[in-house]
C-alpha cells in the first residue's frame, strides 16, 4: 500500500478486518520463506530493525543485521523462535543489509541462502551451512561467484535437482545488469521496452555454487509476448518463488510499485512463465514478499504486513493464509483484509 494513504487506515479496523495475525509480534519480520523439513514448518524471515535511516527508492532504510529462524509444528500451533541464525558481522565478505533469505535442504545438510552488501554497496548472495534447519549457520568465506542482486529463492525439483533464482530492480539493482555483467551507467528499461526478468541457475551438487552460468527468466503475456517494462500491474519487480502444482510450475512475484504477488506458470524450471494472475491484494506497508509451501494436504501464503507497526514500512510482520486453487489449477485471489470486521 503507497506511502501516502497511510495516514488515512484506521489500524484498529484493519486488525479487525485481516484474514490473518501476525506469526510473532516480540520482533518484526518480514519477507517468510517457509518450507516444511522433518515433518515441521520452518520459517525464514528476515529480521526488520529500525536503523534510523530515511525511506528512499533504493531501500537504504531496509537496515537488517542479522536472521533469526521460525519454527512451528503445525500450521496452527505457536511460532517458536529459535534464535539468532546468522549476524553479518560473521559474513567476511558482507557489510549490511540482510535482506531476503531462503533455505534448502540436502543430504542432511541445511543451507541458508542471503543477500548482503560488500564495502563497495553492491550486493551479492552468499550461502551459510547447518547441520539444522534452525541453525545456527556458518557462512562461506566468500559470496557466490557470479552471483548478484536480491532475494535467493531455492527450488528442488523432483529429480534432486535444486534452482536458485534471484534478481530485484531500484535498490536491489538488478537494473544495473545485463548478461550477468555489472555496468553503472544501465538503468530500468524505458516503459515500451521489455522487462526485466528474473535470473535463474541450477545448483552444483554441493549446493555451494551455480553450476551454470546464470540466465534470465521470460515472462510472457497471454499473446506468449514478453511483458514491457510499463506494465507495471504485471511485470516482474522482486521477490521471486517457485513452487510445483500437477507437473506445472508456478513462477510467483512481487511487482513492487503497484504492490501485487502475482504468478505465471511453466512446463519447466526455466520458464517461459505464461501471466496467470494475481496471488494477493496489496498489503498495509510498501512491500510484499511471500513464499508458497505444502503443509500436508494444503498450500500456504507466507507473506508479510505492516499492520502491527502502524504502517511503518520497514517493520513487517509475517503472516500466513491458505491458498485455494480452482479446478483449472489457477489461484484463486487472496484480499488480505476481506474478513469481515
Amino acid at each position: 500500500m503507497p506511502e501516502d494513504s497511510i495516514e488515512q487506515i484506521n489500524f484498529e479496523q484493519i486488525n479487525k478486518t485481516a484474514i490473518s495475525q501476525p506469526l510473532v509480534s516480540h520482533m518484526y519480520t518480514a519477507d517468510p520463506s517457509a518450507h516444511v523439513f522433518n515433518g515441521k514448518i520452518y520459517i525464514y524471515p528476515s529480521h526488520d530493525i529500525d536503523a534510523g535511516i530515511p525511506f528512499n527508492d533504493n531501500g537504504d532504510h531496509f537496515g537488517m543485521e542479522d536472521y533469526h529462524v521460525f519454527s512451528m509444528e503445525s500450521i496452527t500451533s505457536d511460532t517458536v523462535d529459535n534464535g539468532v541464525a546468522l549476524h553479518v558481522d560473521d559474513v567476511a565478505w558482507a557489510e549490511k543489509q540482510m535482506w531476503a533469505p531462503d533455505a534448502a535442504h540436502k543430504n542432511g545438510k541445511y543451507y541458508l541462502y542471503f543477500p548482503a552488501k560488500r564495502a563497495n554497496g553492491i550486493f551479492q548472495i552468499g550461502v551459510a551451512v547447518s547441520d539444522s534447519p534452525a541453525g545456527p549457520f556458518t557462512a562461506e568465506k566468500e559470496a557466490i561467484k557470479g552471483s548478484y542482486s536480491i532475494d535467493p529463492a531455492v527450488f528442488e525439483d523432483q529429480d534432486g535437482a535444486h534452482y536458485i533464482y534471484f534478481g530485484g530492480i531500484w535498490g536491489g539493482q538488478l537494473q544495473k545488469y545485463r548478461n550477468n555483467q555489472y555496468a553503472e551507467n544501465n538503468e530500468e528499461p524505458t516503459e515500451k521496452e521489455q522487462a526485466l526478468g528474473p535470473i535463474a541457475a541450477r545448483l552444483t551438487d554441493d549446493m555451494l555454487e551455480f553450476a551454470e552460468e546464470p540466465r534470465e527468466i521470460q515472462i510472457l503475456d497471454e499473446n506468449r509476448e514478453l511483458l514491457l517494462a510499463g506494465d507495471n500491474d504485471r511485470r516482474f519487480f522482486e521477490a521471486s518463488w517457485v513452487h510445483k502444482y500437477n507437473g506445472k510450475y508456478y513462477f510467483s512475484y512481487s511487482t513492487g510499485d503497484t504492490h501485487f504477488i502475482c504468478y505465471a506458470i511453466g512446463d519447466s524450471p526455466y520458464g517461459p512463465f505464461v501471466y496467470q494472475g494475481r496471488i494477493l491484494n496489496p498489503v498495509v506497508g510498501w512491500t510484499t514478499h511471500h513464499s508458497i509451501c505444502r503443509v500436508e494436504n494444503d498450500w500456504y501464503l507466507f507473506y508479510h504486513d505492516s499492520s502491527l507497526s502502524k504502517g511503518v514500512t520497514h517493520l513487517r510482520s509475517m503472516k500466513v493464509a491458505k491458498i485455494d486453487y480452482l479446478a483449472d489449477g489457477s489461484i484463486a485471489v487472496i484480499d488480505p483484509y476481506d474478513r469481515e470486521g
